[in-house]
Formats: structure tokens, C-alpha cells, sequence
């Protein structure tokens, strides 16, 4: 896939949202990224729960937490000029396919973990999984390093989902080290593998305009 190809957005993010991506759209073929709405709370919570052992989730998540957690964590974010999380909706020809974005930002460090959560029947198909996750990765390049302005976006994956990694380094994150044993999943410990891109080696493969 030719990322080369992606063009400057010809429409600013409509309103709502995060006021610090106003100006911001992702698209590409009929993918988009955008602010999350407070209706992705439910298939979310669905997506999440069906997918725990892929996630840093020890429980389920009820519709309570849930909701409570878009009330009193997400919503207040979309105010605010250095946000903790900037959450994402992830679309495709219009139909909510995933979500992510920018957690754990540290805005001293200028960096931010990347999450990413594709619909769990669409995400069966590796192939799928790997074009889809490839997309997200570079439209939120995009708007991490063009719109929010941060120096490094970094990654952590599970070895065990080698699909994933391989999405995610054939994106241009750099693999940094391993993490043995990290994490007990289905009662196996596995490694966690992280990988980042910093600003300057998204800007080689995407330089501005001149």
C-alpha cells in the first residue's frame, strides 16, 4: 500500500470533539479518523470485552463503568489544551469499524501510547486486521505529530499476537525491545513488544510541503 498517497485534508474536523485537532481529518479511501462520539461507548465496551485477553482488561466491563467512564473521563477531555487521552472513531465509508487514539500523553516528554481496537468479527481476518491497522496507524501519525505536535508516539503489543506487530512495524514504528514475560494471558505468560516512531522519521516519509 502506497501511504505516499495520502493527501493533505481538504476539510477541517467537524464540531464537537477535541478542540486541539480542530483542523484536523484523516482520511484516506474512504477510511476516516475522528473525535470519538458518546454514542461508541456501548460497541466499544462490546469490542473490548469480546477481545480482553488482547488487552491490559482483567475484567469485563459493565455498561455502568462504562458510561461513567465516557461521562466523567472522555467527555471533559474534548475541552480541554492538553488532554490525557485523545480518543479516536475509526470509520469506514461512514460505518464505525475501531477505534484508538493517544493515551497516557506525558505533554513534558511529548509522547503519547498508541491504542488501537478493531470490531472483533472484522479483525478475524489478518489480512484485514493488517491493512486496517496500517491505516490508523499512519492517519494518527498525522495527527499526532502534524496536529497535536508530539515528538514520539510508542507502542505495546503482545508477542503472541504477531499479526499485530507486524502491522505495526511494517507502519514504520521501530521495534525498541522486549518486555519478557510481562503479562499472564489464558494462563500464559507472554512478552510484550515495544515499538515507536518519532516526529523526524515521520517527517522523512511525509515531509511538509515546501
Amino acid at each position: 500500500m502506497d501511504f505516499k498517497k495520502f493527501t493533505n485534508p481538504s476539510a477541517s474536523m467537524p464540531s464537537g470533539g477535541y478542540i486541539m485537532l480542530k483542523g484536523f481529518r484523516g482520511d484516506f479511501r474512504g477510511y476516516q479518523l475522528s473525535s470519538v462520539r458518546m454514542e461508541d461507548a456501548a460497541p466499544i465496551m462490546k469490542w473490548r470485552n469480546e477481545q480482553i485477553s488482547a488487552l491490559r482488561q482483567s475484567t469485563p466491563l459493565t455498561e455502568t463503568e462504562q458510561n461513567s467512564y465516557f461521562q466523567n473521563t472522555v467527555k471533559p477531555s474534548f475541552s480541554q489544551k492538553q488532554p490525557n487521552i485523545i480518543l479516536l472513531r475509526f470509520t469506514y465509508e461512514n460505518n464505525l469499524i475501531g477505534y484508538g487514539g493517544l493515551v497516557h500523553i506525558n505533554w513534558t516528554s511529548m509522547k503519547a501510547e498508541v491504542s488501537f481496537l478493531l470490531e472483533t468479527e472484522r479483525g478475524k481476518d489478518t489480512f484485514q486486521y493488517g491493512r486496517d491497522c496500517s491505516i490508523f496507524l499512519n492517519l494518527l501519525m498525522r495527527c499526532a505529530f502534524d496536529n497535536v505536535g508530539l515528538n514520539k508516539i510508542y507502542t505495546h503489543s503482545y508477542s503472541h499476537r504477531a499479526f499485530h506487530v507486524n502491522a505495526i512495524e511494517a507502519s514504520g514504528f521501530r521495534r525498541e525491545g522486549l518486555l519478557r514475560e510481562d503479562e499472564k494471558v489464558d494462563g500464559q505468560w507472554v512478552d510484550a513488544v515495544i515499538a515507536s516512531c518519532l516526529k523526524s522519521e515521520y517527517l522523512k516519509q511525509f515531509p511538509p510541503p515546501q
